[in-house]
């Protein structure tokens, strides 16, 4: 998963998160089995970002079978013990180059999708 838009822009912001719901191999994923997006105006605190992200990931077609995966600055750093109460599965920080991989797609997901709402 990744967050877009985490920045004010005029006095405003547009916050978009991607999630991709992927099967990974080693180094590279596999496919992809869905995407789920959610956005938000509200400013990007941990909590903010923390239920925009749950709600992207409950936007996927169907539910994850693994954890929900992400960069360590997307929760501002914090524990995963932090974040983990957000989802209705296991969360962690990015282990492996696949699930890099995973996240970056989510980025440029995010990135376009929060593009066409401007």
């Amino acid at each position: 998963m990744d967050v877009s838009g985490r920045h004010e822009e005029d006095g405003e912001y547009l916050m978009v998160a991607a999630a991709v719901h992927a099967v990974v191999g080693a180094t590279a994923p596999r496919s992809v089995e869905g995407m789920g997006f959610a956005t938000d105006r509200s400013p990007p605190t941990f909590e903010n970002v923390a239920r925009l992200v749950a709600d992207a990931v409950a936007d996927l077609p169907a539910p994850p079978d693994g954890p929900v995966v992400a960069e360590r600055g997307e929760f501002y750093e914090e524990p995963e013990w932090e974040v983990a109460p957000f989802f209705d599965t296991e969360f962690k920080y990015v282990e492996s180059i696949a699930q890099r991989e995973t996240v970056q797609a989510a980025h440029h997901a995010a990135y376009a999708a929060r593009k066409l709402l401007l």
